[in-house]
């Protein structure tokens, strides 16, 4: 394939999926920056194995890409220790009144603090199947694992999620 009409290609086929990438990346590192590099490094290997793909949508494709490239740095470099807090800008009206803005933002931030605390393969199909609106079969081809088991683990995780945002405030009004 002539390198015009691959990057020609690639561009339909993979990058519009960019935004979907760096989420998932974002996820499973619980670093924009740790995320940015494996991003850099999927498109990267996407790009040299392009010829290898098959088929017109990129998405699955991608995304088994970054997912493998982020447990390889996960395995490397030990998340763990480098979490940093992931920012994101509040939706909504600016009219919206302060008290309101102030109990979205602490719904989101415990949204994420959950998530944060979530084994990575909880996070990944979480994140792939809410956030990403992936089936359980394309979740299953990305992750590389039967359907049953995408079912299993979304069960595990939304009630471990669950748990870590209801019960605290059961707890809490208890007390």
């Amino acid at each position: 394939m002539a390198d015009s009409a691959k990057l020609a290609r690639f561009e339909q086929a993979v990058m519009p999926h960019f935004d979907a990438a760096y989420n998932l990346a974002r996820w499973l590192t619980r670093g924009e920056s740790d995320a940015e590099d494996v991003v850099q490094e999927s498109y990267l290997r996407a790009f040299t194995f392009f010829e290898s793909f098959r088929g017109d949508d990129g998405r699955a494709w991608l995304l088994s890409i970054v997912r493998n490239t982020c447990y390889t740095w996960l395995r490397k470099n030990r998340v763990q220790d480098l979490a940093t807090e992931f920012d994101e800008a509040l939706h909504g009206s600016d009219t919206a009144n302060p008290e309101a803005l102030e109990l979205r933002r602490a719904d989101a931030e415990s949204v994420r603090g959950a998530l944060d605390k979530l084994p990575a393969e909880f996070r990944e199909v979480l994140v792939l199947r809410e956030m990403e609106g992936l089936s359980y079969k394309e979740i299953a081809d990305v992750a590389g694992i039967a359907i049953g088991t995408v079912m299993s683990r979304l069960s595990r995780a939304r009630k471990r999620l669950h748990d870590f945002l209801v019960v605290p405030a059961n707890e809490e009004s208890h007390t």
